[in-house]
Order: structure tokens, then C-alpha cells, then sequence
């Protein structure tokens, strides 16, 4: 077995439908941010002593948290198309203006540049977009137009550029991170792009696609080198590059499914919870937490090695 079970973290019960959403880890601290969406929040929770101890309230239809080194948290606010900054010692919240419904998040640290990508509104034509905010500034610097709704997206520093996931048509663009703008287009020849994470020594992509489908690309060029099958529709996905595995949050049946990466094989599926579909990720504690939507609580697990 690779992840052991330590136990859970009550959360606060949802105010509305929504559930949890994307999460993130100040490693310093060892304090997850994790969008709870039904309560238009952050959650904070610190994970040395196992229990819940802050709210970050006034984020409408949060989807997502990232963290950024030293102390910059960020938030993506679906109910008004904001993105939100704070830090981990002083909670109050700026918030700049983005696209229409942004869901992922990905950080520049070189440039202090933050991309927001979009799922958009249907009803409104070419809102599938992505927005460059600098991060100093406090503003919004570039939107660039994509294909279609976008999924999770990550930086990579070696190449300088974000990866993004598109769900339909099914592709990863690669938007360069110096001038907005896409690089490249990669298809993926599965449905539903959604969860993403990168190894950057290895040069590796892993896209776990709605399709049922795992997939793992050169980062450099998009060739596909490796696929696995999933249990199901995933969402949340985090590279232990410590570890060299891979987890996959899938909320239906609820499970994570850990993959080794060298090469791409199954390792174990550990049964969550109905509806778990994401996930936060400690790589100096090797801590993975899966939310639950149904008992409000967070499952805590240890990645031996």
C-alpha cells in the first residue's frame, strides 16, 4: 500500500449545493486552502494538528486555490469573474477583474504573473478565454481567445510556459508565459481533457481525461508515450516528484487512484467517498487529502515511499 490512511478533519457543513473544490498547501506552514464552493469560501486547515482553523468568506463560486511561494495565495471567483490575492498572514482580499468563470489557476514566479483560465458561458460567444494578471500591478495585463472551456492548467518553468487543458475540442495548449499568446497545440485523442499536472525534470505531462483515460505526453513536443485507464470521470490530479507517483481524484465511484510514473502503471485505488473528486497535495509531508462532500470532512493520507 502506498497511502495510509491517519484519519480526517471536520470541515464546515456546506451553506448551499457546490461541494469543495481545488486546493493548495503553504508547505511552510502545512495550511491547505481549499475552495469550498457551497460556502463561497476558503477553508483553512492546519494539517500538523489535524484540524480546521480559519474561513475565508466573500469568494462567490470559488473553484479553485493555488499557492505561490513566499505567502501569495490565490483564489478563482466564478460568481464574479474575479480572482482573488491574499496571504497567509493577512487574510484580507483583493480581488481583479478576469474572464467570465475562471476555474484554473497557474503561477509565473519569475514574473509575479498569475494565468486565470475560463470555462466560460455558452451563451455568450468566444467567453473560452485565458487572462495574464500581474501579480504586483494588481491587474489584468492579456486575455487570450482558446477553442473551448478550459480545465486545470500548470506553468513549467523550463519551457516558460503554461499548459493548458481544453475539454471540447479535446487539447492542451501551450501559452507562452513572456508573450501571451499560443505556442502550440497539442490533441489529446481522448474526451475531456480535465485534471493536469507536469514532471519537470522528466519532461512529462499527465492529463487525465473525462473519457476514462490517463495520459502521459512529452512536455516538450505532445508526443503521447503512455496511457492507462481510470475508474471514471476525474478531476483533481498532483505529481509526487519525490515519489515519482501520480494521484487522481475521481469523485464517481470516489476513489484515488495512484499511479506509478516510471513508467506509467496503477498502483493501488484507495476508496474516498461519493462525489470526492479533488484533492490537496503536501510534497514536503508527503500529505494528500482527499475532501468530502458528503460528510464535510477532509480524509488524510501518507504517501510511504
Amino acid at each position: 500500500m502506498s497511502l495510509r490512511h491517519l484519519g480526517f478533519v471536520d470541515l464546515p457543513a456546506h451553506a448551499k449545493a457546490g461541494g469543495f473544490d481545488h486546493a493548495a498547501v503553504h508547505e511552510p506552514t502545512g495550511r491547505i486552502y481549499v475552495a469550498h464552493t457551497a460556502n463561497d469560501a476558503v477553508d483553512v486547515i492546519d494539517i500538523d494538528a489535524r484540524r480546521h482553523v480559519d474561513v475565508i468568506v466573500g469568494l462567490p463560486g470559488v473553484a479553485g486555490a493555488l499557492v505561490a511561494e513566499p505567502d501569495l495565495v490565490f483564489t478563482s471567483n466564478r460568481g464574479e469573474n474575479t480572482v482573488g490575492v491574499f496571504t497567509v498572514t493577512d487574510a484580507r482580499v483583493e480581488k481583479i477583474a478576469v474572464g467570465i468563470r475562471p476555474n484554473g489557476l497557474a503561477y509565473d514566479p519569475r514574473r509575479a504573473r498569475l494565468l486565470a483560465a475560463h470555462v466560460g458561458e455558452p451563451t455568450i460567444p468566444g467567453s473560452c478565454s485565458v487572462s495574464v494578471v500581474d501579480v504586483r500591478a494588481r491587474k489584468r495585463v492579456a486575455d487570450v481567445a482558446v477553442a473551448g472551456r478550459t480545465r486545470w492548467t500548470v506553468y513549467d518553468p523550463v519551457a516558460d510556459a503554461f499548459h493548458v487543458n481544453i475539454a471540447d475540442p479535446p487539447q492542451i495548449i501551450v501559452v507562452d508565459a513572456g508573450d501571451p499568446r499560443i505556442r502550440r497545440v497539442v490533441a489529446v485523442p481522448h474526451a475531456g481533457p480535465h485534471g493536469l499536472d507536469i514532471d519537470v525534470v522528466r519532461r512529462r505531462l499527465f492529463c487525465a481525461c473525462d473519457a476514462g483515460v490517463l495520459v502521459e505526453l512529452d512536455a516538450d513536443t505532445g508526443k503521447i508515450l503512455a496511457t492507462e485507464t481510470i475508474a471514471g470521470v476525474p478531476d483533481v490530479v498532483f505529481f509526487n516528484a519525490a515519489r515519482a507517483h501520480l494521484y487522481v481524484a475521481i469523485g464517481d465511484p470516489g476513489v484515488i487512484e495512484v499511479f506509478e510514473t516510471a513508467p506509467l502503471r496503477r498502483l493501488e485505488s484507495v476508496r474516498t467517498e461519493a462525489g470526492a473528486h479533488t484533492l490537496s497535495f503536501d510534497a514536503t509531508r508527503h500529505i494528500v487529502c482527499a475532501f468530502l462532500p458528503g460528510s464535510h470532512r477532509a480524509a488524510v493520507y501518507e504517501d510511504h515511499p
